[in-house]
């Protein structure tokens, strides 16, 4: 099968000082930074950090530090909010070149853990070089955010009986009620939540940490940040590496037929390697068969679903669990290919009681903690903050009607994955008016890295990217979100930190897994526990827990 090529920023304005009479203008001999209006005073995030230990087993290298930034950026003097930042210092100083900053993707995700992911990954080389400087953006993590209270209203179940829309629309106006209730508990710190905001917050770190320019490393909506600060600040850009690129125009409606087009590639390519190994899970021993066997097997558990355990420790494996396990990434192919045989031959996969008890342990510790900072219980991503992010910018629909009937218009087109992905629905009802992206071109360094097969930023963004805002291509043949750093041609990436070299080629990603491939584990779970990125579909869901947003 063939494959489909799958802010308006708000100027900064800049206040013009007036001389008193008579005072003498001396031009200065070189640009200068202005002084700092905060510092960072650095400490051991294990010192400093509730959960540091626990999260990162055991790190006491990284350092943190908070900073205070204007609220409104075009308000210097206005409100101010902390951002919380992390730093692995460069382990040679004599070979020191300056400081990478960093950002893991989102919106709504935590970006401090991840100087020690890089120490820990194919990229580690840098952390000789640069101080590696990790940050929770606003609204995230150890920054200031807005506490959201959960009502009973917002977990409250669609009534019996309705029609597939109809329950949509419930829990679309659910949604939007909870969103507009947490938005209008501070406004203001609601419609700053964007990406030029953050990327504001990112020149903020820089001139406290004394940097004329900084390099900077980024995935996944983590471009998006990139090309943002690129565009902003281009003088203050050294190196960059873009890492799963967005698309350079943000629109929901767009970016949901692009993943499903990608997802269906990528699905006939598993029943093709499922037929390979007939004889170990017996869906058949062509793609077709294969194909049509997983298509009953959905519609028999869409129609009778299969529930596990109670209270927040609930699961349902039901069609989209189905869906979700035939439509996951390749180094997950033989072990979701297993669950799925489980689950045809009447039992329950073992991930899914894994799932289950995790689900228990963290419904026990959850509660609710008024402090903000380091002191506060970390949490690993702000699903208000990453909504707000996105339906601040975004330009796709905000009527429920026309949502509605562009996800049927996907189902038909795509029959593996249509309807699957759920981000143009994300911003019906959001109170506030967009802001779109407006990403420039300029001639400031820039390596762009895409992936042949992956479907949560699929190839054709990082195509659209570079003809947008300019840079080099290096494409990796994988389907792996942000597998750069895990991959033996992450040695590409240090090249151009050091020397400045683009790439403008390919390299080869992890090879296909067989049925008794073991899988890797990287850096990042080496670090979270956790083998997915935040976008990833997850086919166990506890009840209550909505399902994870690309």
């Amino acid at each position: 099968m063939s494959r489909k090529p799958a802010v308006r920023l708000v100027a900064m304005l800049l206040a013009t000082a007036v001389p008193a009479a008579g005072a003498v203008l001396l031009a200065p001999t070189a640009a200068a930074e202005p002084a700092p209006r905060e510092t960072l005073t650095w400490e051991p995030c294990a010192k400093i950090a509730n959960g540091w230990d626990e999260l990162t087993h055991g790190d006491t290298t990284t350092e943190c530090a908070t900073l205070r930034v204007p609220l409104d950026h075009a308000r210097p003097d206005g409100r101010k909010i902390s951002i919380g930042v992390s730093r692995l210092k460069a382990t040679d100083p004599a070979k020191r070149r300056g400081v990478i900053l960093t950002n893991p993707g989102g919106p709504g995700g935590s970006g401090i853990f991840l100087p020690l992911v890089v120490s820990r990954s194919e990229l580690a080389p840098l952390a000789a070089e640069y101080d590696i400087i990790g940050f929770d953006p606003r609204g995230v993590g150890y920054s200031d955010k807005l506490r959201c209270p959960t009502l009973p209203e917002d977990n409250e179940k669609p009534p019996p009986g309705l029609t597939p829309k109809q329950t949509e629309k419930f829990r679309s106006d659910q949604q939007a009620r909870y969103y507009k209730r947490c938005a209008e508990t501070d406004i203001d710190f609601t419609r700053q939540l964007t990406t030029p905001s953050i990327a504001r917050d990112m020149d903020a770190i820089r001139v406290a940490l004394g940097e004329q320019k900084i390099s900077y490393y980024g995935i996944s909506w983590g471009t998006a940040l990139g090309a943002t600060y690129r565009s902003l600040f281009a003088d203050k850009v050294d190196r960059m590496v873009l890492d799963s690129v967005m698309p350079p125009r943000f629109d929901l409606e767009a970016i949901d037929d692009d993943t499903e087009a990608a997802g269906e590639n990528l699905f006939h390519d598993f029943t093709a390697w499922v037929a390979r190994y007939d004889d170990v899970y017996h869906f058949g021993n062509t793609a077709s068969r294969v194909r049509d066997a997983l298509f009953t097997l959905r519609d028999q558990l869409a129609s009778s679903p299969r529930v596990i355990g109670s209270g927040q420790s609930q699961i349902t494996i039901d069609g989209d669990t189905v869906t979700q396990l035939m439509l996951g990434p390749r180094s997950l192919w033989a072990d979701w290919a297993r669950d799925l045989a489980t689950i045809r031959d009447g039992d329950v996969p073992g991930e899914a009681r894994r799932v289950e008890a995790k689900a228990a342990v963290a419904a026990a510790k959850a509660g609710a903690d008024p402090r903000f900072g380091f002191d506060e219980r970390f949490e690993y991503g702000n699903d208000f903050q990453g909504h707000a992010v996105i339906c601040n910018e975004s330009v796709s629909s905000r009527d429920f009607e026309t949502v509605w009937r562009n996800k049927q218009e996907r189902k038909r087109r795509y029959p593996a994955a249509g309807g699957l992905s759920r981000h143009s629905g994300t911003c019906v009802g959001w109170p506030l008016p967009t802001q779109p992206w407006n990403l420039k071109q300029n001639n400031a360094s820039l390596q762009l890295v895409g992936h042949t097969y992956e479907t949560v930023t699929p190839l054709p963004w990082a195509l659209g990217m570079r003809k947008k805002i300019g840079g080099a291509l290096l494409t990796v043949e994988d389907d792996v979100h942000g597998s750069l750093m895990h991959l033996p041609c992450a040695s590409e990436a240090v090249r151009y930190f050091r020397d400045g070299a683009v790439a403008e080629d390919s390299c080869p990603g992890a090879p296909i897994p067989t049925p008794d491939s073991v899988r890797q584990v990287t850096a990042m779970e080496r670090v979270t526990g956790d083998p997915l990125p935040a976008t990833a579909p997850r086919p166990y869901r506890p009840a209550g827990i909505p399902a994870a947003r690309a």
